[in-house]
């Protein structure tokens, strides 16, 4: 199989090798040259310098013929911006993306982008060790009652800015769609009469949302 890494960090150099090891073509990106001193010299893959958020850098890097696509550099916002170019532009099925901010995780997954939380992976993994008789059960990971909504910005909406509708550890108003065009937001964004916008809520925080947005709806998870 082919694997495509974008992010030639710890955890990417060392996915890169294991990967290798197995017998897989491994292709890495990164915009820095010197982070691919972290491959061994045994490492038989390529390595592409580029962003990974720029589609004929992907392409160069042979996203066309990929198998899956991981990205795993230290921002959120570049690694969805990532997967998502990777799924809507190249075709991409099996797409995983490392975030740190839990709440994201579930709109992300609606959008066909699985996720990994290494906050959330690391708390479930002391938990059970802490609460749990066997030390070697697989955890499940707990990303809490959330619900993904989906709704349309109106005039009363419009030329605000996102973070006037999130709410700490509530509300998260995660990305949007303007004119076709995906967007991973900001809490600075502002928004435009027409947007949709994608949204994670707790369930108590469901109803508020709502006033906000009247049209609000869940999400439905995209499909293969």
């Amino acid at each position: 199989m082919r694997y495509l890494i974008v992010g030639c960090g710890r955890v990417g150099s060392a996915l890169a090798e294991k990967l290798d090891e197995d017998g897989h073509e491994v292709i890495v990106i990164d915009e820095n040259p010197t982070a691919f001193k972290r491959l061994r010299k045994e490492f038989r893959g390529h390595v592409v310098v580029g962003t990974g958020i720029d589609s004929e850098v992907l392409r160069r890097a042979g996203a066309e013929k990929a198998d899956a696509f991981v990205a795993v550099t230290n921002g959120d916002n570049r690694n969805i911006m990532a997967a998502l170019i990777a799924r809507t532009e190249f075709h991409i099925q099996k797409i995983v993306a490392r975030i740190y901010d839990p709440q994201r995780g579930q709109l992300y997954r609606d959008l066909g982008v699985e996720t990994v939380c290494p906050t959330t992976v690391n708390a479930q993994l002391i938990r059970d060790r802490l609460v749990e008789s066997s030390a070697t059960s697989t955890p499940e990971i707990e990303f809490g009652v959330l619900t993904t909504l989906v709704a349309h910005v109106g005039t009363t909406q419009a030329d605000k800015r996102v973070g006037e509708f999130e709410e700490f550890e509530r509300i998260r108003i995660a990305a949007l769609i303007r004119k076709g065009r995906l967007l991973v937001v900001s809490t600075d964004t502002i928004l435009e009469k027409g947007d949709e916008v994608h949204a994670v809520v707790t369930s108590d925080a469901f109803s508020a949302f709502v006033q906000s947005f009247p049209d609000a709806r869940k999400a439905q998870p995209v499909r293969s």
